[in-house]
């Protein structure tokens, strides 16, 4: 007979391992290109000493001259901290009695709960990863005939619980996006402020300032990063380019180039969005050359530019390519997904005043990239 006991069993020896195997390398293309370690984490931060430049102490010289002065590497001290992932299965007591009797009705019930909690985590880790770790979804105005006007719908999603804040910043509401008009730019509330107005914007459900440093953050050109000054250490900054305007292989070539000759930084990941995609797939076409398609662990299938995976990814801003040195970023964590135990280690608990009940997967961990220098984005690609 199936009972909560046999569920929690089959949660944490079962399900645990093939569930954080997919969380890791089926999410995203780029996740799955990015090594995850449990190394510089120190206590609730993660200190790491980064390198740039090289040893200075090499040099030519005469046959009994002086030897070269030794100069040690440079470091840089990156300092942040560990950022809280969480994720929640719900189980109603009433599914759990209707497969008592059924263990194949019982693992359908798991399988399927656990589907669920991988596809939201495609959508919220992807979103994550090309955010800037603020987990700002975008501007959101007032309500007319039902629906409200959106900057963007491209981090939004239908079931997506999300905190609303005023221009001025004060939190006004939280509600579940019901509907999203992706072509009109528009979506439903499930419960819309009645304070909301033009300027306002939208974050996911507790997620404000507290998400992953995403290459939002790590793409920008003034202010620190990791707790570094940029202006005091240009190394933290990127290579960035705007304007570009209609896209050619020329264009691509320079930012590869300038990479590896300023920063030694060698591109193996390229990310676009749908219209750089297209625009690339134009340019190969109008000279009759054929795209080569690979595929990346994760099983992903996607273009190659010169045998450099060009992967098209619906969170990066349109017009925008990232040339990436994957090399160069580490998820650094205190532990892999894990679930939430009481004291007596059960992971299943029910919801207070509901016939529920939750296990929550946590994991707590941050990306961080040794090499910032290292990094190129392409922005106001025309097709």
């Amino acid at each position: 007979m199936v009972t909560l006991t046999n569920a929690e069993n089959a949660l944490k020896s079962v399900y645990l391992g093939a569930v954080t195997e997919l969380l890791n390398t089926k999410t995203n293309p780029l996740l799955s290109k990015i090594e995850q370690t449990s190394s510089d984490v120190w206590g609730k931060e993660i200190r790491k000493a980064a390198s740039y430049g090289i040893n200075g102490g090499v040099g030519a010289g005469d046959e009994d001259g002086t030897l070269p002065s030794a100069k040690s590497t440079n470091y840089l001290q990156f300092v942040t901290t560990l950022k809280n992932l969480y994720g929640q299965i719900e189980i109603s007591d009433k599914a759990v009695r209707a497969s008592a009797d059924g263990r194949g009705a019982f693992t359908d019930l798991l399988n399927n709960e656990l589907q669920g909690l991988l596809d939201a985590s495609k959508f919220n880790l992807g979103r994550m990863l090309y955010g800037d770790g603020t987990g700002l979804l975008g501007t959101v105005g007032a309500e007319s005939n039902g629906m409200c006007p959106v900057g963007s719908p491209q981090n939004l999603i239908e079931g997506l619980v999300v905190d609303i804040y005023s221009a001025a910043g004060a939190k006004i509401g939280t509600s579940a996006i019901t509907y999203v008009d992706r072509d009109g730019k528009k979506i439903k509330f499930e419960n819309a402020p009645a304070s909301l107005a033009a300027g306002c914007t939208m974050y996911v459900q507790g997620s404000k300032d507290k998400e992953i440093t995403g290459l939002g953050a790590i793409f920008k050109s003034g202010g620190s990063l990791y707790g570094v000054s940029r202006a005091d250490h240009p190394c933290m900054t990127p290579y960035m380019k705007d304007n570009v305007g209609a896209l050619d292989e020329i264009v691509i070539q320079e930012a590869i180039d300038r990479l590896e000759m300023t920063a030694g930084s060698a591109v193996d990941f390229i990310a676009v969005s749908a219209q750089v995609k297209y625009a690339f797939q134009e340019y190969m076409a109008q000279y009759k050359r054929n795209i080569d398609v690979m595929e990346l662990t994760g099983g992903f299938k996607t273009l190659s530019y010169n045998g450099i995976p060009l992967v098209y990814d619906r969170f990066i801003e349109d017009g925008t390519m990232y040339l990436l040195n994957t090399k160069a970023f580490k998820i650094h964590q205190l532990c892999d997904w894990q679930y939430l135990e009481t004291e007596n280690g059960k992971i299943l608990r029910q919801t207070q005043g509901k016939p529920t009940y939750t296990a929550t997967l946590v994991k707590y961990c941050d990306l961080v990239c040794d090499r910032p220098n290292g990094q190129a984005r392409l922005s106001g690609i025309t097709r």
